[in-house]
């Protein structure tokens, strides 16, 4: 109906915009039959209890927007429940009672006067439902853990999308691992993350993590909900950084995905560049190069980071973003190693004959003394078993 937007020195205490301003944006909600005023920054309790009475209609702010997007999105469990958790924590200090009103009276002597309030269950009743809604998440989450040491314990290698949200992350995921995840031109249309296999043009077997996407001034009360998102980014050993290439503020969404994944410990990973949507641009304008100078900069600290221009739509660029990736993912080199593995470790056994080239195999009493070439990365995580010693190893110069 009407956007309305004040500058001043400071915010104002009891209705964060001025009392001229509270006058103004009143007559519109009134001449124009209104039923919600947004806000786009967070007000505190009693700034939007004031609001709503000064205004006579719903007033919230940007968190409880946010928050109401995530739920409609949220579809597993975990999801869910820290949405809902992220409401609560939202919902607790905005509580308003009936004071008097609502106690209830205490029967014997010494308990005439006011009783516990409307107010106080509440508060009982939603600190109650936080506790069990952390209790659930912790055990959720102990399964995702379970779930994530499984993958490391093959020797795959797993790429983070990641990028502002509605950068066309999900279309591109479907477009690389045939996969038909729900691609909408919405905000956090992607909430729970989604893993898939992907063979590279070398034949490596790789997964692929489509994630939820970065907002600028993400709420703090939200910051639980991307947890999932953010372990995914960080354990992997490739982070695809999407960007829509058409949007005016795309390097501001450049600078601020940076900036997310430098604060959640992912800067180091290394990244490429993803320019979706080349397909929009003017003919001429979907060059690497000037794009890159567009959203990067000259020089400086993200010199390294490939470039690649795309079309998830199209197609278009998608093959040379596969040779990016096979280029930029380090290879897992084979070595070969003599192992020493107790008899009745068949699950060891299993596995280097599964993921790597048996050489030789002699049994010594209740030991098994293997030669074998394995895949680097195989033989890292080998080194943390007690179950295993290691007799003779030698690096061998051969790709996998």
């Amino acid at each position: 109906m009407d956007r309305v937007i004040q500058s001043r020195p400071a915010p104002e205490a009891a209705t964060l915009i001025g009392q001229g301003k509270v006058d103004e944006l009143a007559a519109a909600v009134k001449s124009g039959d209104v039923d919600v005023v947004v806000f786009d920054q967070d007000l505190s309790p009693t700034q939007q209890r004031n609001l709503e009475k000064a205004l006579a209609t719903k007033v919230i702010d940007r968190t409880q927007l946010i928050l109401d997007i995530f739920a409609s999105r949220a579809r597993t469990r975990e999801g869910r429940l820290q949405v809902e958790l992220a409401q609560l924590s939202y919902l607790l200090p905005r509580l308003t009672g009936r004071g008097i009103a609502m106690s209830r009276l205490g029967g014997g002597i010494g308990t005439r006067g006011p009783g516990e309030t409307q107010l106080e269950t509440d508060r009982r009743r939603i600190s109650k439902r936080i506790k069990k809604i952390e209790d659930d998440l912790e055990h959720v989450r102990s399964g995702r853990a379970l779930h994530r040491q499984r993958r490391n314990a093959v020797p795959l290698a797993t790429l983070a999308l990641a990028g502002y949200t509605n950068a066309g992350k999900s279309t591109l995921f479907n477009r690389l691992t045939q996969s038909a995840v729900l691609a909408d031109a919405k905000m956090f249309a992607t909430l729970d993350p989604t893993v898939r296999p992907l063979i590279l043009p070398s034949r490596r077997r790789v997964l692929l993590s489509d994630t939820v996407g970065f907002i600028r001034n993400l709420p703090t009360t939200v910051v639980k909900a991307f947890r999932a998102t953010l372990e995914e980014v960080n354990e992997a050993a490739l982070v695809l950084h999407v960007v829509d290439a058409s949007a005016p503020a795309a390097a501001g969404h450049t600078a601020h995905v940076l900036k997310v994944l430098e604060e959640i410990g992912a800067a180091a990973i290394p990244q490429i560049l993803i320019l979706n949507k080349i397909d929009r641009l003017e003919t001429g304008a979907a060059d690497g190069a000037a794009l890159r100078q567009r959203l990067l900069g000259h020089g400086g600290e993200h010199e390294a980071i490939r470039v690649a221009a795309v079309s998830a739509t199209t197609g278009e660029g998608i093959a040379a973003l596969l040779a990016a990736i096979d280029e930029v993912l380090p290879l897992d080199p084979l070595i070969r190693t003599r192992l020493e593995i107790e008899a009745g470790d068949g699950a060891t056994l299993a596995m280097l004959h599964e993921f790597g080239r048996v050489l030789d195999l002699r049994y010594a009493g209740d030991r098994v003394q293997v030669e074998v070439e394995i895949p680097e990365s195989l033989d890292q995580r080998l080194k943390g078993g007690n179950k295993i010693h290691r007799s003779v190893e030698n690096s061998v110069e051969k790709p996998r």
